[in-house]
């Protein structure tokens, strides 16, 4: 089964918005874990805009199904998952200025600093995903660089499903067939809501992992967040 794991970054914005502690960043993790949630992801920036790093420090002693750290892998975020050695760390492209991730790795460019940076994570036996959009070579490039899964990005599949969703996920699947044929674990996230994930996992059904934040908090502002996990695990074939 596809698991669900909610991105909490959201939760620390607006506790950000207004100081104090107004939501409870920890408490809306767990909370999220009581009501369903098969992970949680954060993704700690260095300008600590949502999660801050002593966040994740926090979290990382109650946390209790998977937790997915995200982040760019310069020294202060290698630093923090050694120290906090999570169940995932998902590599991204991003530069540190970049409202979210917009794009994934160019694996070729990229192959001698990922490959010395998986090494490196691997002997401390935390998984790694890299972000990367569903082209082929890249993704090769990802098993060359010995990453555990890849993470499609998934932006141009949600932007493009109303209009014509079988073109949409074409891609997709083809990136997600040769991930499973070179041995890749499979995750996915990035503009994923209520409208085009079952879609995604009836189409990819071996997806290891959903990573699902700013839709699914949006959604919980209107139905109340229990209501909505279980929402968004119903999409993916969990049923309770």
């Amino acid at each position: 089964m596809t698991r669900l794991s909610v991105n909490i970054n959201k939760f620390a914005t607006l506790r950000n918005a207004r100081g104090g502690n107004n939501p409870d960043v920890i408490k809306a993790a767990l909370d999220c874990e009581r009501f369903g949630a098969q992970g949680i992801t954060v993704h700690p920036r260095p300008d600590e805009r949502h999660i801050r790093y002593n966040d994740v420090l926090e979290l990382s002693r109650v946390v209790t199904t998977e937790f997915n750290i995200e982040g760019y892998p310069d020294s202060r975020y290698l630093e923090l998952v050694k120290r906090v050695k999570p169940a995932q760390a998902t590599l991204v492209p991003d530069a540190p200025d970049v409202i979210t991730s917009n794009a994934g790795w160019d694996t070729l460019t990229n192959e001698t600093l990922l490959t010395e940076i998986i090494a490196d994570l691997k002997k401390e036996g935390i998984r790694t995903s890299i972000f990367i959009d569903p082209v082929p070579h890249m993704i090769e490039g990802a098993a060359r660089v010995g990453a555990d899964r890849v993470e499609l990005y998934t932006e141009a599949y949600a932007s493009g499903y109303l209009k014509n969703k079988e073109k949409a996920i074409a891609p997709y699947v083809e990136a997600a067939d040769l991930a499973k044929n070179l041995g890749l674990g499979l995750n996915a996230g990035h503009d994923l809501d209520l409208d085009n994930l079952a879609y995604l996992k009836e189409c990819i059904p071996y997806l290891d992992e959903v990573s699902i934040g700013h839709a699914l908090i949006c959604d919980a502002i209107y139905y109340g967040l229990e209501n909505v996990i279980q929402l968004y695990l119903r999409q993916l074939g969990h049923y309770r």
